[in-house]
């Protein structure tokens, strides 16, 4: 299977058409989950759609390159649903800490799918 270019260039797309909304800032406290504090800055990006009926989720860092280099597919359990989250501009160090906050219960799962560079 060839490595697809199309679906990192729609991504970008995507998001340079899109205003990120940043409404659980690194440091916050999820609203329903009071032990879960965000590692870096979550959102999603305004007038798009997801599974859940909200916008499509972002992650991101704090790298001074803001590009889409990775995205983490999910399946969350309790919800019984599955997502894409897209990570924007993250370094090394909080791309691990966004894979394992959507690994760290036995309700979510996520794999973490970088994008390569070619």
């Amino acid at each position: 299977m060839e490595y697809n270019t199309a679906f990192w260039d729609a991504l970008d797309s995507l998001v340079e058409q899109s205003n990120v909304i940043i409404d659980r800032p690194k440091g916050t406290v999820h609203p329903k989950y009071p032990d879960f504090i965000y590692e870096a800055d979550y959102g999603y990006l305004e007038d798009t759609a997801s599974m859940d009926g909200s916008g499509i989720d972002v992650w991101r860092g704090t790298s001074k390159e803001e590009k889409i280099d990775a995205i983490i597919c999910t399946v969350d359990l309790m919800k019984r649903d599955s997502e894409i989250k897209i990570l924007i501009g993250c370094t090394e160090e909080e791309k691990e800490k966004i894979y394992n906050t959507h690994n760290n219960s036995k309700y979510m799962k996520g794999i973490l799918i970088r994008r390569l560079e070619v």
